[in-house]
Order: structure tokens, then C-alpha cells, then sequence
């Protein structure tokens, strides 16, 4: 059985157990976790699902080597992957793309969303490093067209020259799309859809599995008081408030 399916099961038979509101002490609570069985080799396989998907490349080597858990993908494909998103993240865009074709030329033939959203973070960059005239031409040529065929990509276009009717920025309302932020978001987008191609998640299944813990929580704090994980950095569980 999976462990996304082992988590399943132990939550429906704690939620079960805790059909009224009671108290749960810490021996039932500890006793009910021991109970879960979860094979080591689930584990390392989570772990170095959370490795390839971050990119850590040297470490999910490492991991390897002394875990025996083989990867889904050639761990030759993270440096390129990071590459990549690298680039984005440093706004050199023209060279991202170069290296996603070099990659898979499919990826941005098949994704007209992100191939603009890879073009919009290079106008933002020539706007951003004042080569007004370049923008404005760059624009017309390479993101026009594609905003009279599709209506989202031109209201993202005309937020996008937005950023040039103002001398400060700061008061632009559309000036976050200069943030940092906006290249990070670009950058995640990128990245998942390498991911794609190579047949992995785009996401990594640690984060879902605490969001499922998280949730879980929230569910049976309506129906019990029970020993409760507040810090997932620690995972201590604390004692219930009585």
C-alpha cells in the first residue's frame, strides 16, 4: 500500500475515533502512530522525490549512494533543469529559452502559455533595464500577434507596457510585475514544465503530504483534544489543552 494511502486510512481511523468530542491522552495518541507501519524504502523514496523536484542535485546523489534509492530521472537532467531557472531567475530570458530548446524543443512548441509568459518576462527586462525603444518594438513584434489571438495574453501585454507610462514605478500600479517575485513566478513555471516532459511531478509530495497533515488537524481539533503538531520544523507533539 502506498503512503499516500497509508495516511489516508490512519486519518479516517483517528477522525473515527475521535467521533465525539473527548479528550485523547498522549500513550492512546502515540499508540495509534506506532501503529502506522511505513516502509523505509516509502521514505527515501519521498525523499528523493523532494530532491529531484528542487533541483538538489549534488545531495540526491549523495542520497543515492548511501540509501540505495534510485532516482525516476537522470540526475544529469536536474543541472539542466536548474540552469534554466537559473537564467530565468537572474532575467537573462533570451538564454533560457536557447537552453529549454536545447532540452526539448517540444516544451515551448506545445505550451503557447508559456512560451508568452517566457516573452513577457524578456519585455519586462528591457523595460526594466530602460531600453524603452527596443520594448516598445519588441512588443509590437513578438507579443502582439499572439495577444490578438488569445485576449489573456493581450490584457497581460497591455499591464506589461503599462510599466511605461510611469517615470517611478513605485507609483505604477502594475509595478510588481518588476518584483522579483514576478521572475521567481516565471522561473516555477518553467521548471514545472520541464518536469512535465520528463514524465514527474511538477510538485514535490513532502509539501502536499504537510498540507494533508495540516488539514487533518484542523478537522479533529472540532472533534477532540489530542496531543497536536504545531511546529512541523520539530514535529514535537505537544499535550492537549484540557
Amino acid at each position: 500500500m502506498s503512503l499516500f494511502w497509508l495516511v489516508i486510512r490512519q486519518l479516517a481511523e483517528i477522525e473515527a475515533m475521535a467521533a465525539s468530542k473527548k479528550v485523547i491522552t498522549r500513550e492512546e495518541w502515540e499508540k495509534k502512530l506506532n501503529d502506522v507501519k511505513i516502509r523505509k524504502e516509502d521514505m527515501n523514496r519521498l525523499v528523493m522525490n523532494f530532491l529531484v523536484t528542487e533541483g538538489y542535485v549534488e545531495v540526491a546523489e549523495k542520497f543515492r549512494m548511501e540509501s540505495g534509492t534510485e532516482p525516476d530521472i537522470d540526475l544529469a537532467t536536474i543541472t539542466d533543469r536548474m540552469a534554466v531557472k537559473k537564467a530565468v531567475q537572474s532575467g537573462n530570458v533570451e538564454d533560457a529559452i536557447e537552453k529549454v530548446n536545447d532540452l526539448n524543443p517540444e516544451i515551448l512548441d506545445t505550451n503557447p502559455q508559456l512560451f508568452f509568459h517566457l516573452q513577457q518576462q524578456r519585455l519586462i527586462e528591457l523595460i526594466r533595464n530602460g531600453k524603452v525603444e527596443e520594448a516598445l518594438e519588441f512588443a509590437q513584434e513578438e507579443l502582439a500577434p499572439r495577444g490578438e489571438e488569445n485576449q489573456s495574453f493581450l490584457e497581460e501585454l497591455e499591464r506589461t507596457v503599462a510599466l511605461l507610462a510611469f517615470e517611478d514605478v513605485s507609483n505604477c500600479p502594475v509595478g510588481e510585475l518588476l518584483d522579483i517575485s514576478q521572475r521567481l513566478k516565471t522561473a516555477s513555471e518553467v521548471n514545472a514544465a520541464i518536469l512535465t516532459s520528463q514524465s514527474h511531478e511538477k510538485d514535490p509530495k513532502l509539501p502536499s503530504l504537510l498540507k494533508m497533515l495540516i488539514w487533518a488537524q484542523n478537522q479533529l481539533d472540532e472533534k477532540a483534544a489530542y496531543p497536536r503538531i504545531n511546529d512541523l520544523s520539530s514535529a514535537i507533539l505537544e499535550d492537549p489543552t484540557v
